[in-house]
């Protein structure tokens, strides 16, 4: 099973430059997101499995950690690094996070 970071585990990795991919559906994703996220809906995630990187942990966020968790149990026993964010995109704004409405793909 994967491993739930926190919001602030998250705030601490995107500082270093972390692979964060938002894996809720198109309207949320618009709705806003943390700044750098990149979006693959949970259902493309299969389809998308080649442009992940192999060399670097994966983390994922969807809207409160339902999601999130179930693709990187996915992404875990594909052999890739992944962790979930616990709180989701709701936790990251309950925590006063700046979030964007910009495209990011």
């Amino acid at each position: 099973m994967a491993q739930e970071v926190s919001i602030n585990d998250l705030t601490d990795a995107l500082s270093e430059g972390a692979y964060l991919i938002d894996v809720r559906e198109d309207w949320e994703y618009q709705d806003g997101h943390v700044p750098n996220a990149i979006h693959m809906p949970l259902a493309s995630v299969p389809e998308n499995l080649e442009q992940l990187p192999r060399d670097k942990k994966i983390w994922i966020i969807c809207q409160s950690g339902g999601r999130s968790m179930t693709a990187a149990n996915y992404l875990e026993a594909q052999g890739l690094d992944a962790v979930s964010v616990a709180g989701g995109t709701s936790g990251w704004i309950a925590a006063g996070k700046d979030i964007t409405f910009q495209e990011q793909n």
